[in-house]
């Protein structure tokens, strides 16, 4: 039996504390956690939609009851079809984390497995992340690969 689940509503805070772990990670400059708060209801609407376009996997912290070890959270996207993708269906993942205490246990590679089977079963051809220097080797040992990309991002 797999350790990795599909995250339930209830699983909503300790998803947002997963994502936090992630945040804190990567931008140390705020570890404010004001907007928990404002993001919790959404993101618990979204995780009660097991036919929608987004989907979070988890893993149960084997060693604290109630608590989440890793997570893997990934939306599906529509874009208009070109050559290779004439459907235009993109995976996107992000939120990728483990809690500190429990890396290196294989958590976040069952995670990913379990979200790109969903991918699969879902019809995308082609999967985007950003990736980490620190997570770089497990993405690249999934067979994903460094592309340039122009991204340009406009804050509203």
């Amino acid at each position: 039996m797999s350790l990795v689940r599909r995250a339930v509503p209830e699983d909503a805070q300790e998803v947002l504390r997963l994502r936090q772990v992630m945040i804190d990670s990567l931008f140390a400059a705020d570890p404010s956690t004001d907007w928990h708060a404002e993001s919790l209801p959404t993101l618990r609407a979204r995780l009660s939609e097991p036919g929608g376009d987004f989907a979070a996997f988890v893993v149960d912290h084997p060693e604290r009851p109630g608590a989440l070890a890793a997570l893997v959270a990934g939306t599906i996207e529509y874009r208009i079809g070109r050559q290779g993708n004439p459907r235009g269906t993109i995976g996107f993942v992000f939120s990728v984390a483990t809690d500190p205490d429990a890396r290196r246990r294989g958590y976040a590679r069952a995670c990913m497995d379990e979200l790109l089977e969903w991918f699969r079963a879902r019809g995308a051809a082609q999967v985007h992340l950003t990736a980490s220097a620190e997570a770089e080797p497990l993405y690249a040992s999934l067979g994903f690969k460094p592309k340039p990309d122009p991204l340009m991002e406009l804050k509203l």
